[in-house]
């Protein structure tokens, strides 16, 4: 039976994506911003929506990850794998042959 590796119902996933929101948070504070700040840069219509993807209670939208790595002065190809490795490890690790977990931190774009 296929168990979908991205349902928040799984505890796996769950922790995944709070490990993600921490990843998160600490690229804002290193970069000194407050989550209203990046909220404006990246578009989102309320800061809210930085603090659930902090507590991993969301995914940012694919279409949506060049914008924040912009934001986050973050090289976009390292911060769409570190977010792979989060939010899709299946294929994280057909891709690296690695498992899911942080990957080294991102460069700077």
């Amino acid at each position: 039976m296929y168990s979908h590796p991205q349902r928040l119902s799984s505890k796996a996933t769950q922790e995944l994506r709070g490990q993600a929101g921490s990843w998160l948070r600490e690229l804002r504070e290193k970069r000194g911003l407050s989550q209203r700040e990046l909220a404006a840069k990246v578009g989102a219509e309320y800061y809210t929506f930085i603090s659930q993807l902090e507590t991993g209670r969301g995914r940012i939208p694919p279409d949506r990850y060049l914008v924040w790595a912009t934001a986050l002065d973050v090289d976009p190809q390292d911060f769409v794998r570190t977010l792979m490795s989060y939010y899709d490890p299946v294929t994280y690790g057909i891709l690296f042959g690695a498992k899911a977990g942080k990957p080294k931190a991102p460069r700077r774009a």
